[in-house]
């Protein structure tokens, strides 16, 4: 009798904790250089050069940018050089922050840290920014964005991880988001 119970009451504790973690994202392993990988959503489709170059603009486009069919959520991998060290990580941390809070109207910050993923340390920002239309006469509605962040220094360059979804798909997108950025591995 005693067993029964104790085994009923396992039983009810593992679904009782899968349900609160959910089901795992599923992730592919892909590379993105012959230094970096990451697991990618499945059904993320990578952007082409023109696809990049139209979602974003800037004089250095990103290694890699994927997307989900529907084009509204992304992950982007950019790298840069910095005159920054692995001695940095805090500094960074408060810049990054910063210009994050700068960018945008407001800013709820998730996560602000320094962690280590597979050997390697990252800044961490996860936050959702709002951009209000703050012109005289404007009146669109404020932009609202779930993202996670996370920089890593590598000699002279600066990898930035970005992922970025609308602020109403932040439960459904923010444990693949978590996931994806421990799945990091740079060599």
């Amino acid at each position: 009798m005693k067993i029964r119970l104790f085994s009923s009451l396992f039983l009810v504790f593992l679904l009782a904790l899968t349900a609160v973690a959910g089901p795992r994202p599923k992730l592919k392993k892909t590379s993105v250089n012959n230094r970096i990988s990451l697991g990618v959503p499945v059904g993320f489709i990578p952007l082409p050069d023109e696809g990049i170059a139209a979602k974003f603009p800037a004089p250095r486009k990103p290694l890699a940018v994927f997307s989900d069919p529907s084009g509204r959520t992304d992950l982007s991998v950019a790298q840069k050089q910095t005159p920054f060290t692995s001695q940095d990580y805090g500094l960074l941390l408060k810049i990054y922050k910063a210009s994050i809070q700068n960018m945008y109207t407001k800013v709820e910050f998730l996560a602000e840290d320094i962690r280590t993923i597979n050997k390697r340390d990252f800044v961490v920002l996860e936050f959702v920014s709002t951009l209000a239309d703050t012109r005289r006469n404007g009146n669109l509605a404020p932009i609202r964005r779930y993202q996670m962040v996370q920089y890593a220094i590598d000699g002279d360059q600066l990898t930035v991880f970005t992922f970025t979804a609308p602020a109403d798909d932040q439960p459904k997108w923010q444990p693949t988001a978590q996931a994806i950025m421990q799945s990091i591995s740079m060599k």
